[in-house]
Protein backbone atom coordinates (compact mmCIF):
# COMPACT_ATOMS: atom_id res chain seq x y z
CA UNK A 1 0.00 0.00 0.00
CA UNK A 2 2.83 2.33 0.31
CA UNK A 3 4.11 1.77 -3.09
CA UNK A 4 0.25 2.83 -3.93
CA UNK A 5 -0.06 5.88 -2.06
CA UNK A 6 3.28 7.22 -3.15
CA UNK A 7 2.22 6.43 -7.16
CA UNK A 8 -1.28 8.15 -6.48
CA UNK A 9 0.27 11.22 -4.46
CA UNK A 10 3.33 12.01 -7.25
CA UNK A 11 0.22 11.67 -9.83
CA UNK A 12 -1.41 13.98 -8.25
CA UNK A 13 1.30 16.00 -7.22
CA UNK A 14 1.81 16.58 -11.46
CA UNK A 15 -1.39 17.34 -12.40
CA UNK A 16 -2.08 19.36 -9.74
CA UNK A 17 1.19 21.43 -11.30
CA UNK A 18 -0.20 21.12 -14.71
CA UNK A 19 -3.65 22.45 -13.70
CA UNK A 20 -2.50 25.16 -11.71
CA UNK A 21 0.50 26.65 -14.40
CA UNK A 22 -2.27 26.39 -17.51
CA UNK A 23 -4.80 27.89 -15.39
CA UNK A 24 -2.68 30.89 -14.15
CA UNK A 25 -0.78 31.19 -17.46
CA UNK A 26 -4.87 31.80 -19.25
CA UNK A 27 -6.07 34.50 -15.79
CA UNK A 28 -2.39 36.59 -16.29
CA UNK A 29 -3.30 36.51 -20.16
CA UNK A 30 -6.69 37.76 -20.24
CA UNK A 31 -5.66 40.35 -16.56
CA UNK A 32 -2.79 41.57 -19.15
CA UNK A 33 -5.19 42.75 -21.47
CA UNK A 34 -7.46 44.55 -18.96
CA UNK A 35 -4.33 46.40 -17.80
CA UNK A 36 -3.15 47.22 -21.44
CA UNK A 37 -3.11 50.83 -20.79
CA UNK A 38 -1.75 50.94 -17.85
CA UNK A 39 1.60 49.05 -19.47
CA UNK A 40 1.64 50.76 -22.12
CA UNK A 41 2.01 54.35 -19.89
CA UNK A 42 5.21 52.65 -18.55
CA UNK A 43 8.23 52.15 -20.40
CA UNK A 44 8.51 48.56 -18.82
CA UNK A 45 10.90 45.80 -19.78
CA UNK A 46 10.03 41.68 -19.59
CA UNK A 47 11.21 41.56 -16.02
CA UNK A 48 9.15 44.22 -15.04
CA UNK A 49 5.89 42.47 -16.48
CA UNK A 50 7.25 39.05 -14.89
CA UNK A 51 8.23 40.86 -11.62
CA UNK A 52 4.29 42.86 -11.59
CA UNK A 53 2.60 39.33 -11.94
CA UNK A 54 4.82 37.73 -9.56
CA UNK A 55 3.26 39.55 -6.65
CA UNK A 56 -0.28 39.11 -8.28
CA UNK A 57 -0.10 35.62 -8.22
CA UNK A 58 -0.86 35.16 -4.98
CA UNK A 59 -4.61 36.18 -5.38
CA UNK A 60 -4.72 34.10 -8.63
CA UNK A 61 -3.55 31.33 -6.40
CA UNK A 62 -6.36 31.92 -3.93
CA UNK A 63 -9.22 31.18 -6.76
CA UNK A 64 -7.17 28.66 -8.59
CA UNK A 65 -5.81 26.18 -6.09
CA UNK A 66 -8.95 24.77 -5.14
CA UNK A 67 -10.08 23.84 -8.97
CA UNK A 68 -6.71 22.49 -9.61
CA UNK A 69 -6.78 20.37 -6.09
CA UNK A 70 -9.89 19.09 -7.34
CA UNK A 71 -9.11 18.61 -11.55
CA UNK A 72 -5.76 16.64 -9.86
CA UNK A 73 -7.92 14.09 -7.32
CA UNK A 74 -10.89 14.00 -10.33
CA UNK A 75 -8.38 13.36 -13.44
CA UNK A 76 -6.32 10.62 -11.34
CA UNK A 77 -8.95 8.25 -9.90
CA UNK A 78 -10.38 8.44 -13.30
CA UNK A 79 -7.61 7.24 -15.24
CA UNK A 80 -7.40 4.37 -12.63
CA UNK A 81 -10.98 3.34 -12.57
CA UNK A 82 -10.86 3.67 -16.97
CA UNK A 83 -7.76 1.77 -16.78
CA UNK A 84 -9.71 -0.95 -14.31
CA UNK A 85 -7.21 -0.72 -11.77
CA UNK A 86 -9.72 -0.38 -8.94
CA UNK A 87 -10.93 -3.62 -10.10
CA UNK A 88 -7.60 -5.22 -9.76
CA UNK A 89 -6.86 -3.26 -6.76
CA UNK A 90 -10.29 -4.54 -5.11
CA UNK A 91 -9.58 -8.24 -6.50
CA UNK A 92 -6.48 -8.01 -4.13
CA UNK A 93 -8.57 -7.22 -1.36
CA UNK A 94 -7.74 -3.18 -1.22
CA UNK A 95 -10.94 -1.15 -0.62
CA UNK A 96 -11.79 2.76 -1.36
CA UNK A 97 -11.07 3.53 1.43
CA UNK A 98 -7.45 2.02 1.48
CA UNK A 99 -6.95 4.55 -1.13
CA UNK A 100 -8.00 7.45 0.84
CA UNK A 101 -4.97 8.54 2.32
CA UNK A 102 -3.18 9.98 -0.57
CA UNK A 103 -5.71 12.27 -1.84
CA UNK A 104 -6.85 13.42 1.87
CA UNK A 105 -2.49 13.79 2.41
CA UNK A 106 -2.38 15.79 -0.89
CA UNK A 107 -5.99 18.04 0.28
CA UNK A 108 -4.54 18.72 3.55
CA UNK A 109 -1.55 20.08 2.38
CA UNK A 110 -2.88 21.83 -0.21
CA UNK A 111 -5.16 23.50 2.08
CA UNK A 112 -2.40 24.79 4.54
CA UNK A 113 -0.50 26.43 1.52
CA UNK A 114 -3.93 28.33 0.72
CA UNK A 115 -3.84 29.31 4.15
CA UNK A 116 -0.72 30.70 3.96
CA UNK A 117 -1.60 32.86 0.54
CA UNK A 118 -4.73 33.43 2.38
CA UNK A 119 -3.68 34.94 5.57
CA UNK A 120 -0.07 36.42 4.32
CA UNK A 121 0.56 35.94 0.79
CA UNK A 122 -2.34 38.16 -0.50
CA UNK A 123 -1.71 40.67 1.45
CA UNK A 124 1.91 40.95 1.15
CA UNK A 125 1.76 40.38 -3.09
CA UNK A 126 -1.53 43.32 -3.60
CA UNK A 127 0.82 46.29 -1.34
CA UNK A 128 4.63 44.67 -3.39
CA UNK A 129 2.14 45.45 -6.70
CA UNK A 130 1.01 48.86 -5.47
CA UNK A 131 4.74 49.66 -4.62
CA UNK A 132 6.43 48.71 -7.54
CA UNK A 133 3.46 50.47 -10.40
CA UNK A 134 3.96 53.88 -7.93
CA UNK A 135 7.77 53.41 -8.69
CA UNK A 136 7.97 52.75 -12.10
CA UNK A 137 5.25 56.30 -12.31
CA UNK A 138 7.79 58.34 -10.66
CA UNK A 139 10.88 56.76 -12.38
CA UNK A 140 10.00 55.07 -15.62
CA UNK A 141 6.42 56.60 -16.76
CA UNK A 142 5.83 59.65 -18.43
CA UNK A 143 5.91 61.37 -15.18
CA UNK A 144 9.70 61.05 -15.28
CA UNK A 145 10.38 65.01 -16.46
CA UNK A 146 13.98 64.92 -18.10
CA UNK A 147 16.16 67.69 -17.64
CA UNK A 148 15.63 70.19 -19.94
CA UNK A 149 12.28 69.53 -21.32
CA UNK A 150 8.72 70.72 -20.99
CA UNK A 151 6.74 68.32 -20.10
CA UNK A 152 2.49 68.39 -20.85
CA UNK A 153 1.81 65.14 -20.38
CA UNK A 154 -1.10 66.44 -17.76
CA UNK A 155 -4.26 68.70 -19.33
CA UNK A 156 -3.74 72.50 -18.63
CA UNK A 157 -0.41 71.21 -16.64
CA UNK A 158 3.35 72.23 -17.77
CA UNK A 159 6.27 71.07 -16.15
CA UNK A 160 9.85 71.72 -16.65
CA UNK A 161 13.45 71.21 -14.79
CA UNK A 162 17.16 72.59 -15.72
CA UNK A 163 18.40 69.65 -13.64
CA UNK A 164 16.96 65.95 -13.00
CA UNK A 165 17.77 63.27 -10.85
CA UNK A 166 15.97 60.03 -11.66
CA UNK A 167 16.83 57.83 -8.63
CA UNK A 168 16.13 59.94 -6.04
CA UNK A 169 13.30 62.00 -8.02
CA UNK A 170 15.19 65.87 -7.13
CA UNK A 171 15.26 68.80 -9.74
CA UNK A 172 16.78 72.06 -9.60
CA UNK A 173 15.91 75.30 -11.11
CA UNK A 174 12.52 73.89 -11.36
CA UNK A 175 9.27 75.86 -13.49
CA UNK A 176 5.05 74.87 -13.42
CA UNK A 177 2.42 76.17 -14.81
CA UNK A 178 -0.90 75.36 -13.71
CA UNK A 179 -3.87 76.27 -15.78
CA UNK A 180 -6.53 73.65 -14.65
CA UNK A 181 -8.66 76.67 -12.90
CA UNK A 182 -10.88 79.05 -15.33
CA UNK A 183 -9.37 82.57 -16.05
CA UNK A 184 -6.65 81.74 -13.66
CA UNK A 185 -3.28 80.94 -14.11
CA UNK A 186 -0.54 79.24 -11.44
CA UNK A 187 3.20 79.74 -12.33
CA UNK A 188 5.38 78.43 -9.30
CA UNK A 189 9.06 78.85 -10.21
CA UNK A 190 11.50 76.93 -7.26
CA UNK A 191 15.40 76.57 -7.13
CA UNK A 192 14.59 73.03 -6.12
CA UNK A 193 11.83 70.47 -6.03
CA UNK A 194 11.23 66.73 -5.60
CA UNK A 195 9.23 64.20 -6.68
CA UNK A 196 7.76 61.88 -4.00
CA UNK A 197 5.46 58.62 -4.25
CA UNK A 198 2.97 57.48 -2.47
CA UNK A 199 1.31 54.10 -2.89
CA UNK A 200 -1.26 54.21 0.20
CA UNK A 201 -3.42 57.39 -1.71
CA UNK A 202 -2.52 56.98 -5.18
CA UNK A 203 -0.60 60.00 -5.88
CA UNK A 204 2.26 61.42 -6.73
CA UNK A 205 3.25 64.80 -5.68
CA UNK A 206 6.34 67.41 -6.51
CA UNK A 207 7.31 68.96 -3.24
CA UNK A 208 9.05 72.79 -4.10
CA UNK A 209 11.14 74.11 -1.99
CA UNK A 210 11.70 78.21 -1.58
CA UNK A 211 10.32 79.40 -4.33
CA UNK A 212 7.54 81.25 -5.37
CA UNK A 213 4.10 81.68 -6.66
CA UNK A 214 2.53 83.79 -9.38
CA UNK A 215 -0.76 84.03 -9.35
CA UNK A 216 -2.52 85.78 -12.39
CA UNK A 217 -6.65 86.45 -12.58
CA UNK A 218 -7.42 88.75 -14.74
CA UNK A 219 -5.49 91.78 -14.68
CA UNK A 220 -4.87 91.05 -11.46
CA UNK A 221 -1.21 89.25 -10.37
CA UNK A 222 -0.35 88.15 -7.26
CA UNK A 223 3.08 86.77 -5.98
CA UNK A 224 3.79 84.75 -3.08
CA UNK A 225 6.57 83.40 -1.53
CA UNK A 226 7.08 80.52 0.55
CA UNK A 227 9.65 77.88 2.22
CA UNK A 228 7.59 74.39 0.63
CA UNK A 229 4.98 74.07 -1.78
CA UNK A 230 3.28 70.75 -2.85
CA UNK A 231 1.17 69.47 -6.07
CA UNK A 232 -0.48 66.07 -5.96
CA UNK A 233 -1.34 64.26 -9.29
CA UNK A 234 -3.46 61.60 -9.30
CA UNK A 235 -2.20 58.23 -9.91
CA UNK A 236 -5.24 56.99 -11.89
CA UNK A 237 -4.32 59.66 -14.73
CA UNK A 238 -1.00 58.36 -15.14
CA UNK A 239 -1.83 54.75 -15.04
CA UNK A 240 -4.56 53.96 -17.42
CA UNK A 241 -7.80 54.27 -15.11
CA UNK A 242 -5.79 51.88 -12.33
CA UNK A 243 -7.46 52.82 -9.17
CA UNK A 244 -5.77 52.63 -5.39
CA UNK A 245 -7.67 51.88 -2.78
CA UNK A 246 -5.94 51.71 1.23
CA UNK A 247 -9.47 50.41 2.27
CA UNK A 248 -10.12 47.38 0.06
CA UNK A 249 -11.05 44.50 2.24
CA UNK A 250 -9.63 41.62 -0.52
CA UNK A 251 -5.88 42.88 -0.35
CA UNK A 252 -5.67 43.54 3.16
CA UNK A 253 -4.07 40.91 5.39
CA UNK A 254 -6.18 39.11 7.98
CA UNK A 255 -4.36 40.55 10.99
CA UNK A 256 -6.02 44.07 9.34
CA UNK A 257 -8.80 42.61 8.95
CA UNK A 258 -9.41 41.36 12.27
CA UNK A 259 -8.30 44.46 14.04
CA UNK A 260 -11.23 46.39 12.06
CA UNK A 261 -13.60 43.52 13.06
CA UNK A 262 -12.95 43.70 16.46
CA UNK A 263 -12.03 47.23 16.99
CA UNK A 264 -15.10 49.66 16.44
CA UNK A 265 -13.19 52.60 16.95
CA UNK A 266 -11.64 52.17 13.38
CA UNK A 267 -13.37 54.99 11.22
CA UNK A 268 -13.23 53.04 8.13
CA UNK A 269 -15.69 50.62 9.23
CA UNK A 270 -18.04 53.85 9.70
CA UNK A 271 -19.69 53.23 6.04
CA UNK A 272 -22.04 50.13 6.65
CA UNK A 273 -21.51 48.53 3.01
CA UNK A 274 -17.56 48.80 3.76
CA UNK A 275 -18.44 47.10 6.96
CA UNK A 276 -19.93 44.51 4.99
CA UNK A 277 -17.29 43.68 2.66
CA UNK A 278 -15.19 43.62 5.20
CA UNK A 279 -17.16 40.85 7.50
CA UNK A 280 -17.82 38.90 4.28
CA UNK A 281 -13.87 38.91 3.36
CA UNK A 282 -12.88 38.18 7.10
CA UNK A 283 -15.07 34.43 6.43
CA UNK A 284 -13.92 33.95 2.67
CA UNK A 285 -10.30 34.00 3.85
CA UNK A 286 -11.14 31.11 6.09
CA UNK A 287 -13.28 29.20 3.52
CA UNK A 288 -12.02 29.56 0.35
CA UNK A 289 -9.09 27.76 1.35
CA UNK A 290 -11.04 24.57 3.04
CA UNK A 291 -12.46 24.02 -0.58
CA UNK A 292 -9.18 22.24 -1.65
CA UNK A 293 -9.65 19.54 0.75
CA UNK A 294 -13.50 19.63 0.83
CA UNK A 295 -13.51 19.45 -2.88
CA UNK A 296 -10.44 17.09 -3.45
CA UNK A 297 -13.03 14.52 -1.33
CA UNK A 298 -16.18 15.09 -3.26
CA UNK A 299 -14.17 14.79 -6.73
CA UNK A 300 -13.21 10.78 -5.18
CA UNK A 301 -16.11 8.91 -5.03
CA UNK A 302 -17.87 10.78 -8.36
CA UNK A 303 -14.50 9.85 -10.77
CA UNK A 304 -14.69 6.38 -9.05
CA UNK A 305 -18.38 5.84 -10.19
CA UNK A 306 -17.26 7.36 -13.59
CA UNK A 307 -15.80 4.11 -15.09
CA UNK A 308 -15.00 3.99 -18.53
CA UNK A 309 -15.43 7.80 -19.06
CA UNK A 310 -12.90 9.81 -21.37
CA UNK A 311 -10.69 12.30 -20.26
CA UNK A 312 -11.77 14.88 -22.52
CA UNK A 313 -15.38 14.80 -20.85
CA UNK A 314 -14.14 13.62 -17.57
CA UNK A 315 -12.65 17.24 -17.43
CA UNK A 316 -15.43 18.69 -18.62
CA UNK A 317 -17.56 17.31 -15.72
CA UNK A 318 -15.37 18.50 -13.44
CA UNK A 319 -15.27 21.76 -14.83
CA UNK A 320 -18.65 21.92 -14.30
CA UNK A 321 -19.22 20.54 -10.88
CA UNK A 322 -16.98 23.15 -9.27
CA UNK A 323 -18.91 26.05 -11.51
CA UNK A 324 -21.78 24.83 -9.32
CA UNK A 325 -19.57 25.37 -6.00
CA UNK A 326 -18.21 28.34 -7.68
CA UNK A 327 -21.51 29.80 -8.41
CA UNK A 328 -23.22 29.30 -4.64
CA UNK A 329 -19.64 30.54 -3.84
CA UNK A 330 -20.20 33.75 -5.55
CA UNK A 331 -23.86 34.11 -4.95
CA UNK A 332 -23.14 33.99 -0.92
CA UNK A 333 -20.52 36.55 -1.32
CA UNK A 334 -22.67 39.08 -3.26
CA UNK A 335 -25.73 38.43 -0.28
CA UNK A 336 -23.26 38.66 2.53
CA UNK A 337 -21.92 42.00 0.71
CA UNK A 338 -24.92 43.57 0.72
CA UNK A 339 -26.29 42.18 4.05
CA UNK A 340 -29.28 40.22 2.78
CA UNK A 341 -27.33 36.86 3.67
CA UNK A 342 -25.17 36.42 6.95
CA UNK A 343 -21.76 35.49 5.51
CA UNK A 344 -20.97 32.82 7.87
CA UNK A 345 -23.91 30.91 6.77
CA UNK A 346 -23.79 31.69 3.14
CA UNK A 347 -20.12 31.33 2.85
CA UNK A 348 -19.54 27.70 4.69
CA UNK A 349 -22.66 26.09 3.30
CA UNK A 350 -21.15 25.18 -0.12
CA UNK A 351 -18.45 23.99 1.94
CA UNK A 352 -20.75 21.88 3.95
CA UNK A 353 -22.89 20.44 0.85
CA UNK A 354 -20.18 19.76 -1.29
CA UNK A 355 -18.06 17.45 1.85
CA UNK A 356 -21.42 15.96 2.88
CA UNK A 357 -21.86 14.95 -1.05
CA UNK A 358 -18.51 13.66 -1.10
CA UNK A 359 -18.45 11.28 2.47
CA UNK A 360 -21.89 10.06 1.48
CA UNK A 361 -20.33 9.08 -2.31
CA UNK A 362 -17.44 7.42 -1.03
CA UNK A 363 -19.42 5.34 1.40
CA UNK A 364 -21.94 4.47 -2.14
CA UNK A 365 -18.84 4.05 -4.09
CA UNK A 366 -16.99 1.26 -1.56
CA UNK A 367 -20.37 -0.74 -1.81
CA UNK A 368 -20.38 -0.31 -5.76
CA UNK A 369 -23.94 1.65 -4.88
CA UNK A 370 -24.58 4.25 -7.39
CA UNK A 371 -26.39 7.63 -5.98
CA UNK A 372 -29.62 8.00 -7.53
CA UNK A 373 -28.13 11.36 -9.59
CA UNK A 374 -25.48 8.80 -11.10
CA UNK A 375 -27.86 6.34 -12.25
CA UNK A 376 -30.32 9.54 -14.17
CA UNK A 377 -26.71 10.31 -15.76
CA UNK A 378 -26.16 7.00 -16.94
CA UNK A 379 -29.87 6.99 -18.19
CA UNK A 380 -29.08 9.62 -20.56
CA UNK A 381 -25.78 8.45 -21.41
CA UNK A 382 -27.68 5.01 -22.68
CA UNK A 383 -29.81 7.30 -24.67
CA UNK A 384 -27.65 8.95 -26.34
CA UNK A 385 -25.78 5.76 -27.36
CA UNK A 386 -29.10 4.49 -28.81
CA UNK A 387 -29.87 7.70 -30.50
Amino acid sequence: MKIVHRQIFQELVKLFGLSTASLLGLIIMGRMLQLRELFLSQNLGVFDLFQLFFYLCPFFLLLIMPIACMLSVFLTFLRMSSENEHVALKANGVSLYQLLPAPLLFGCACTIFCYFISFYGLSWGMDNFKNTIVEYARTRSKLAIQAGVFNRDFPKLTFYAHKVDSGSGKMESVFVQDSTLKDTTVTVVAPYGKIEANADRGEISIAFRNGRIFRKHGEELNILQFGTYRIRLPLSKLLGGFKFSKNKPSEMSISRLWQLHTDPSQSVINDPMLRQKLETELVKRWTLPLGCLVLGLFAFPVACSFRGLRQQYGLLLSMGLFLVYYTFFSVAVSLGETGVLSPFFGLWGPNVIFLGIGCVGIYYANQEKTLPVMILVEYWRAWRAES
